[in-house]
């Protein structure tokens, strides 16, 4: 059991530091930010996989207090702390959910509030000495519940990949056991 634990804790520390390194790249690569992203949220993913949704957050939280702490670009760091990193641990326990329908609706209720608040904030603090184009904000926030569910289903599919491919469960494609 002890040997098990301690397989737990190294592989939370890689996934950790994988983490980091991809969000360094998202902060320093124009143009696949939202794909470094998303492969730094597939470590906490395979760390609620691995050690559930407690692992999982441990992962997130180290990976964001050390993103903070040793990457220079700060802001970059938003979509993840706020609204990437932490989601596997939310889709899991939304795919513990009966119903298909209610999953897919919740997920988008929480894109939507994410997105939301996001271009909020973005408007009132960073946006107010930055000319931008003036898109109608339903327009950018459908685009972005469409980018999100798409988000969610490369997410998916990565997940069934990971499981099949180093759990040997590909009946399962979820989070959730």
């Amino acid at each position: 059991m002890k040997q098990n634990r301690t397989g737990k804790i190294a592989l939370g520390g890689i996934c950790t530091a994988l983490a980091v390194i991809f969000m360094f790249g998202a902060s320093i690569v124009p143009g696949i930010e939202l794909t470094l992203f998303l492969i730094s949220s597939l470590f906490t993913a395979v760390m609620v996989i691995e050690a559930g949704p407690a692992g999982g957050l441990s992962v997130f939280a180290a990976s964001s207090i050390l993103g903070l702490i040793l990457i220079p670009n700060k802001l970059a760091l938003i979509p993840y702390v706020f609204c990437l990193g932490y989601y596997a641990v939310l889709k899991y326990f939304i795919e513990k959910i009966n119903g298909g329908l209610l999953q897919i609706t919740i997920k988008v209720l929480y894109f939507a509030a994410v997105l939301c608040v996001g271009l909020l904030f973005f408007k009132a603090v960073l946006a107010s000495s930055i000319h931008m184009p003036d898109w109608p904000a339903a327009g950018l926030i459908a685009a972005g519940l469409v980018m999100s569910i798409l988000y969610d289903y490369v997410m998916t599919f990565l997940i069934g990949w990971y499981r099949r491919r180093f759990k040997g469960s590909p009946e399962n494609l979820k989070l959730s056991e």
